[in-house]
């Protein structure tokens, strides 16, 4: 008897933990585009840019999705549900003249993954790549409501923690957590060369000056992973926090020259599992460059 043929059949999740604020307004991208850590200015419909918004010491606040709408003049955020009206509150704050407005939509958020889904599907969504790595899948706002799901949530899950990618509200300390922690520079969730946002200069600065001490790495155990915030330890010694995890594995918050150690976690082995767009990143040098070049300057 031959084996069944593989499937081609993408894997479609519906993530309600996902919401979706409308930025309209003729200033909507100068406005956004000094706030935030990615280039808004190079948005376009059917392409997307991952960024965060960070207190003016550099630290997260909130993480999200930006594209545009190919049939309104407005932006669109595919944020975290529970950030949502937080989010809006916060940027609000920087309106002051500028023509913005912003607000909570119904607008549901879809994703795609393991293979490209069907054309019918992307053509009756607003969809764009997921920009961070290129098998990390689609975003699908407003997706139709007779698109076929194939995949849980929890299953979506599951592929971000192998890929290593972080979802902001489970693997972020607001007020706390560095965007390079997050390993935002190494998947093009900060631009360097747009000029000032909220946070640029404490930003720059670790990037071009500073040794970062700690990472977020895919973690693997042979046992189901603990709550995040579970010290992770090396004889002993407290290395990194575990984050957020799914059975046997997870993101950790790990100090870079910790990750090719023996590692612990709530009594059990654990192991660091860097993927090729992490590993050298985590590769410490001698020493920090002496010298930086000149940090990026607010457009005229």
């Amino acid at each position: 008897m031959s084996a069944p043929a593989p499937t081609t059949q993408a894997h479609v999740a519906p993530l309600a933990s996902r919401a979706v604020l409308k930025l309209s307004g003729a200033d909507r991208v100068r406005f956004l585009q000094g706030l935030v850590t990615a280039d808004i200015a190079a948005v376009e419909a059917g392409l997307g840019t991952w960024s965060a918004f960070l207190t003016p010491q550099g630290r997260w606040q909130a993480d999200f999705f930006v594209t545009a709408d190919p049939d309104d003049a407005c932006l669109l955020l595919d944020c975290a549900a529970t950030q949502a009206e937080s989010l809006r509150t916060l940027l609000l704050r920087f309106r002051l003249r500028a023509d913005v407005q912003l607000e909570l939509t119904g607008l549901s958020v879809h994703v795609a993954w393991g293979n490209d889904p069907d054309s019918a599907i992307l053509e009756n969504a607003i969809a764009f790549r997921d920009p961070r790595l290129e098998n990390a899948g689609w975003r699908l706002i407003d997706a139709a409501p007779d698109t076929p799901l194939t995949a849980s949530e929890l299953e979506y899950n599951q592929h971000r923690l192998m890929l290593g990618l972080p979802d902001g509200v489970q693997d972020c300390e607001p007020g706390r957590t560095l965007p390079a922690e997050a390993n935002m520079d190494l998947l093009g969730g900060i631009s360097w060369q747009k000029g000032c946002f909220l946070g640029q200069e404490v930003t720059a600065r670790m990037h071009y000056r500073t040794l970062l001490k700690r990472r977020m790495v895919p973690v693997a155990s042979t046992h189901p992973l603990p709550a995040p915030g579970t010290s992770i330890t090396h004889d002993g010694v407290e290395v990194g926090q575990l984050r957020s995890s799914h059975d046997h594995i997870g993101l950790a918050l790990l100090k870079v020259d910790a990750t090719d150690k023996p590692l612990h976690c709530n009594g059990h082995a654990l192991i660091a599992r860097p993927p090729a767009w992490l590993a050298p990143a985590l590769k410490v040098p001698d020493k920090a460059p002496d010298t930086a070049p000149p940090a990026p300057t607010a457009p005229e």
